[in-house]
């Protein structure tokens, strides 16, 4: 720390000395420092959370505008932050990866599959314990009695907007608030999409049955707990997505499936993901709720009358393999 000090000193020495050349300006030293940490960018606009109070947290950082009219100074500073001995600075986490990541989940929950999407993007390694819907025997050890339940080396994550959330700023530590557009879309799959899933995969008995099959094979259940779950759990979901239906005045179950699919595919507005080049947070989010539905009549009757199939196939592709697949009972 004291070598890095003195490092840093001479940094601003050096700057001042350069900016002596400028009639209009004079770098403060806090900048200097803030220049430094900057190391190694892509371009000449970067983002930055400062420590300075003078900054918000939300401030974005300019390399032209923060030094108007010094910009030897600028340039000076730059190429002897270069100079730094990087381990010396601050570090973002990027190679945050926990040792022990177990999901509880039904694996056609909509919720679920979305913190399941955000572990396969970002190649996190996890393990699954399917949970009984009818006895919730998997997760009695626990005082909150709903899937997602996502144990991070020993610490219980609950809902799934939040595991995200919290996943991703350990991830990215140093990351600024995530852009307007991108919270827009994330409630709208929490407030609007999911809402709309259930009265399309329970619409009738038959479709009811086929989104419980996957009990028959997943999990640590008996014959008998399998045979409950799948048809006590299938005739349970019809009548809560009538309940749903009315509670959200849907009327077409499918036609509202249909149009919230179109409304995802012109909010990307030509762009491969939402994220541009690659995909968000909303993109993974969106991908996720809709990933359970795809093989079901109702995910096959939505890419075949909507434009999303594109985008859908894209969002695979990026799929990391789920690495550690073992299903774990309790």
């Amino acid at each position: 720390m004291a070598s890095t000090m003195r490092k840093l000193n001479r940094l601003a020495a050096t700057t001042r000395a350069a900016a002596s050349f400028s009639s209009t300006t004079t770098v403060r030293r806090h900048s200097i420092i803030q220049t430094a940490s900057y190391n190694s960018t892509r371009s000449n606009t970067f983002s930055y959370t400062p420590q300075s109070h003078l900054l918000s947290s939300n401030t974005r950082v300019t390399g032209g505008r923060n030094c108007a009219g010094c910009n030897m100074s600028f340039s000076t500073a730059a190429t002897a932050a270069r100079d730094l001995d990087e381990k010396e600075l601050p570090q973002s986490n990027k190679s945050y990866v926990p040792n022990d990541v177990v999901l509880y989940q039904y694996q056609a929950c909509p919720f679920c599959n979305k913190v399941k999407a955000f572990l396969e993007y970002y190649d996190i390694p996890y393990k699954i314990v399917e949970v009984n819907p009818m006895n919730k025997k998997e997760i009695k050890w626990s005082d909150y009695r709903k899937v997602p339940i996502l144990m991070v080396d020993g610490e219980q994550m609950v809902n799934s907007s939040d595991i995200i959330d919290k996943m991703y700023q350990r991830m990215h530590p140093d990351s600024v608030t995530e852009d307007a557009e991108t919270q827009k879309w994330r409630r709208w799959v929490d407030d609007h999409l999911v809402h709309v899933l259930s009265p399309n995969i329970y619409r009738s008995p038959s479709e009811a049955l086929e989104s419980f099959d996957y009990i028959t094979l997943k999990g640590n259940f008996s014959f008998t707990e399998r045979l409950v779950a799948k048809y006590g759990g299938a005739a349970a979901m019809y009548f809560v997505s009538k309940k749903l239906k009315k509670r959200h005045n849907i009327t077409d179950e499918r036609a509202a499936l249909y149009e919230a699919a179109d409304t995802w595919v012109n909010a990307l507005n030509g762009r491969q993901y939402l994220g541009g080049s690659e995909p968000n947070l909303a993109d993974l989010s969106v991908f996720g709720v809709l990933r359970p539905i795809r093989e079901l009549k109702s995910g096959m009757d939505m890419v075949e009358n909507t434009r999303i199939g594109e985008w859908f196939m894209r969002m695979e592709s990026q799929m990391k393999p789920h690495r550690d697949t073992a299903l774990q009972g309790s």
